[in-house]
């Protein structure tokens, strides 16, 4: 299984392919942590498109994140696009705590980046991403999902569950 995991910040992307990738023994890769480099700066797009063809290359494999550059590297050969559609309220309550959970407690994420409060004012901070942007995603991926058979649409957690524990 090759499956490409999308959807809005803060719908649970990466929790939905540790626990995929953990019951099938697929190797996961977050393309967060791929695009974030040390002290946030992003890897070039050619870079990205290149590291995420090495990852599409492999014979099985989860994968989460919405970057369009890297997007038709793997759909091309995903067998499954995951989809965790769940309703505004709850993608914003989980984005805001995990926002706050990583503030407070400074873990570093991916290349030892961290986030901090102060950035919660920029446009493009998780939380006022993911508001402003869940409607464009939603008719995005309702128009994909319509039209191509490997999409699983999963509305509530337990629809998540449920189709993990059938895997």
């Amino acid at each position: 299984m090759r499956i490409h995991v999308v959807g809005t910040s803060g719908s649970g992307k990466t929790t939905l392919a540790r626990r995929v990738a953990d019951r099938l023994g697929l190797p996961h890769t977050e393309l967060d942590a791929i695009r974030h480099q040390a002290n946030w700066t992003e890897l070039p797009d050619d870079e990205f498109v290149a590291a995420a063809r090495e990852v599409a290359a492999g014979e099985s494999w989860v994968v989460d994140g919405n970057y369009s550059v890297v997007r038709p590297v793997l759909w091309e050969r995903a067998t499954h696009i995951v989809w965790p559609d769940l309703p505004k309220p709850v993608v914003m309550r989980q984005v805001f705590w995990r926002s706050l959970s990583r503030a407070l407690t400074k873990k570093p994420m991916w290349n030892g980046n961290k986030e901090h409060f102060r950035e919660w004012v920029r446009a493009d901070h998780p939380i006022r991403w993911a508001w402003s942007t869940y409607e464009r995603r939603q008719r995005e991926y309702a128009d994909a999902a319509n039209a191509d058979p490997r999409w699983v649409r999963l509305r509530s957690h337990r629809e998540i569950d449920d189709w993990i524990e059938s895997l």
